[in-house]
């Protein structure tokens, strides 16, 4: 209950403030959302699976937004950023939709 309350007071705090992002993150921004997404996909699945452990969550969280953008970051530098870009959302989309159908398998039986 208290993440749910604390996303509700995030949503409205950013809605009202407004906060603008840095240029020079601009580029990995989606990234990083996409690599949260996949922990947070990954977090569910575990949770349904009874195996959630909340350490082994953060730590996956942090750890894929970072590398994530890291990979990017580093591809910006050899000039091939988009290229790796694609290649970063395609690996954790296929897990994210990996998660989903074992989160769905797990809610619906089937």
């Amino acid at each position: 209950m208290i993440a749910v309350l604390g996303l509700v007071v995030g949503v409205v705090v950013g809605l009202f403030v407004r906060p603008e992002v840095p240029a020079v993150v601009e580029p990995y921004l989606p990234i990083a959302v996409v690599a949260a997404l996949d922990a947070v996909f990954g977090g569910l699945r575990a949770m349904l699976d009874g195996i959630f452990v909340d350490k082994v969550f953060v730590v996956s969280f942090l750890s894929n937004v970072v590398v994530a953008a890291l990979i990017v970051f580093l591809g910006d530098k050899l000039g091939v950023g988009a290229q790796l870009s694609t290649g970063v959302v395609v690996v954790l989309g296929i897990r994210i939709f990996s998660n989903a159908a074992a989160i769905r398998r797990h809610i619906f039986r089937a």
